[in-house]
Parts: structure tokens; sequence; C-alpha cells
């Protein structure tokens, strides 16, 4: 296995850290939290029974998301499954993707078999269309990873819904956190690896996105861009077709 350095510590590269941790969770109990190490900040701790919340432990972005999902829905990055099973419940037809392999795994060991692994932007399965509502939670726009891929965000979300379908998803402004002027590209365009134990992943790129940039964007595709609610630093939106 190849070996990656990060803070003066040497650990084990493993692409799927999140998936690692859902499945210790899932299966030991472990309550190792996962690390998310970020340039210039300090190392910020993701408690893993968090994935595994209910709906009473879900932020208010979560609830009114849930609240307001109807028929048949998707949920991008649905890791441990917590939004899908609180759906399931209340009768939905839900679907989940994840790229992590041993989250959908842990996903469909909680009774949730439509769950696959995919990549959003490579999603083309036949069962994966038509949704009524889709979700992109936990900031899941930062699945674009950079603003110039947002036109191909919103081309792929247009052959996967309905003609009156919603799609609710949440992120943060981070201007708070930096002077925008220094920055030569899009402030919300982060770089990050996590950890878990003694594995680490590569960087991946991570989008966060102000929700002025998120309504521009959204018009210029032929969508409606709609804010529901502020939370903390964090924000919902509602997004339906002109």
């Amino acid at each position: 296995m190849r070996k990656i350095k990060l803070n003066n510590q040497v650990f084990d590269l493993q692409p799927d850290v999140f998936g690692l941790a859902v499945e210790s969770f899932y299966e030991n109990q472990d309550t190792a939290p996962i690390e998310v190490h970020v340039k210039d900040f300090d190392t910020d701790l993701i408690p893993v029974d968090y994935l595994f919340r209910n709906y009473d432990e879900m932020p208010m972005i979560e609830k009114t998301a849930i609240d307001l999902a109807k028929g048949k829905v998707l949920d991008v990055g649905c890791c441990a499954g917590s939004h899908l099973l609180e759906l399931k419940k209340r009768n939905h037809n839900v679907f989940g993707i994840d790229i992590s392999e041993k989250s959908v795994d842990v996903c469909q060991k909680r009774g949730l078999a439509q769950v696959v692994q995919k990549d959003f932007f490579k999603l083309d399965q036949p069962d994966f269309k038509n949704f009524d509502t889709i979700f992109l939670l936990m900031n899941g726009i930062g699945i674009v990873k950079r603003v110039d891929q947002l036109n191909s965000f919103f081309s792929q979300l247009k052959t996967l819904i309905k003609p009156d379908a919603t799609i609710y998803l949440d992120s943060t402004d981070l201007s708070y956190l930096f002077d925008t002027d220094e920055f030569p590209h899009y402030y919300g365009e982060m770089s990050y690896q996590i950890s878990y134990k003694n594995q680490c992943s590569p960087i991946f790129e991570w989008l966060y996105l102000d929700f002025g940039s998120l309504k521009k964007s959204a018009e210029r595709n032929g969508f409606n861009c709609c804010f529901l609610m502020q939370d903390s630093e964090s924000y919902l939106a509602k997004l339906s077709l002109l």
C-alpha cells in the first residue's frame, strides 16, 4: 500500500476514508473520528456517529428538506443513508448514490436497496431518472469542485429530473473567513485531505458556493433558485426548472 505524509505523520493512502469510518462504526461501533485537513486551518473533526444521525438529531436545514420532499427522491452523496432512512419511513421511493463503496455497502445492509456506487456526473442508469426530488445536502454542491464546472452540473441535473421536480441543496459562503480580493480563483474552491486512524485520502477539491453565485449560475442554466433559510453559516436553497 502506498504511503502519504501529512503534518509530519505517515499514513497509508486510502481513497475511501469516509467509507472505512462508516463501516467501522456500523460493524464495530468504533467512534474514532474522521479528521479534516486543509492548508492554513486547524484540523477539524467529524464524529462518525453523526453520519448515522436520526431525524431529531439533524440540523434544521436537513429537517426542512426532508419535510418538503415529494415522490421519487435521489440523495446525492448519501453516505450512511440517514436522510434516505427517514424518507423511507415516510413512504417515499428512495434512491441514493455515493462514490464510497463501503458507504454504499452499509446503506444496503441498513435496508436501502436502491443505493449504488456512482459519480453524479456519470450517473446514467435507467432507474435513476425522472426524480421528483433531489437532495445535495451537507454542502452537496461540493461535488462540482470548481465554479467553471457549474454548467456541467446543471446539465446533468436536467437529465435526472421530472419537469416539476425540486432540488434542495445547502452550502456556505466562506467570505467571512477570507480577504476574498487576495484569491487568484473563487474563494470557495477548497482543497482537502481527510484521514481516519492511520489512513489518509489523496488531496481532493471541494466547492463552497455563496447564494448569489448559485442563483446567477442556476438562472443562466434554466433553473429558478430560491433562498429558503439560513442556519448558522449555511443556507438552504431550492432549485426548479424555469
